[in-house]
């Protein structure tokens, strides 16, 4: 085993991680599946040798693409989560007493099983709420019958099965398969990595086309590429910036445990983009 984890994302630009030990390893009929015992960040997973999450820092991403969401519907009851098999997104959205019904839906049940052996912190996999889904999510979203309030696109970086996740025609699906006053949220990549600007352009052009509301946020991940990560959201009803739903994100966030990052006041100033990032969709 290397005594660091190395993930390139332009040329020999990347991230270097020091490792103590493998513990988990395992190539799937969709990718490969690794955790390792890193010396400062925990226990890590990696995707086709990309970083998904570390114990010391999915804070960040879990809480901000979950409460953004949640905040900006008026009363969440059914959330579907599309990818996010560590469990993370899911623990937050059902720390909100609106939320009745989660429906995560994973493609790779690996994903899933490591995370609870060796990232048991990270997922609420016994909470009755949770109902996971081991099928593709392109293809689940196009059966959908009963509309949800939310959809949250937790998926990796667009290559291999997560690629279709950034296509306009999988987010016009997303959108018939909300209620007429629903949201989605969704992870859109590093505004520091040049190789992800389509990505990240298609994206913010489909959601435009599609809703009512939409609009790209921020977040800083150290771990991720550049240490600044974007997502979005896009809504049928208040936009989530409007002033009833920073009310709702003041007043509801008393009752939501243990947060390390997202706070009304994170929610507001996160959609605040510097110049660089407006370039990239514009």
């Amino acid at each position: 085993m290397p005594l660091q984890f190395n993930e390139y994302y332009n040329g020999r630009t990347g991230l270097a991680i020091g490792l103590k030990k493998l513990l988990f390893s395992k190539q799937t009929d969709y990718q490969l599946v690794e955790v390792y015992e890193t010396d400062t960040w925990g226990n890590l997973m990696a995707i086709d040798g990309m970083v998904m999450l570390s114990e010391m820092d999915e804070f960040v991403y879990h809480e901000m693409l979950s409460h953004v969401g949640v905040f900006t519907h008026p009363s969440p009851e059914r959330v579907l989560i599309i990818g996010g098999g560590d469990g993370g997104t899911a623990r937050e959205v059902m720390k909100h007493a609106s939320v009745k019904q989660v429906d995560m839906v994973e493609i790779d049940k690996t994903v899933v099983d490591a995370s609870k052996e060796f990232l048991p912190e990270v997922g609420d996999f016994q909470n009755p709420k949770l109902t996971v889904i081991h099928e593709d999510g392109i293809a689940y979203i196009k059966k959908v019958k009963d509309p949800y309030d939310l959809i949250i696109i937790d998926g990796s970086d667009p290559v291999g099965p997560a690629e279709g996740l950034f296509e306009k025609d999988f987010y016009h699906q997303c959108y018939q398969a909300l209620n007429s006053d629903g949201v989605l949220t969704t992870q859109t990549e590093s505004p520091w990595v040049e190789s992800y600007f389509p990505s990240i352009r298609k994206v913010y052009k489909a959601l435009d086309e599609l809703f009512d509301h939409s609009g790209m946020y921020l977040c800083y991940i150290p771990l991720y590429p550049g240490g600044m990560w974007s997502m979005m959201c896009a809504s049928k009803g208040e936009g989530p910036m409007e002033s009833s739903v920073l009310k709702r994100a003041e007043e509801g966030i008393n009752t939501l445990n243990d947060l390390k990052y997202y706070n009304p006041e994170i929610h507001q100033a996160a959609f605040a983009l510097p110049d660089f990032v407006k370039e990239i969709i514009k």
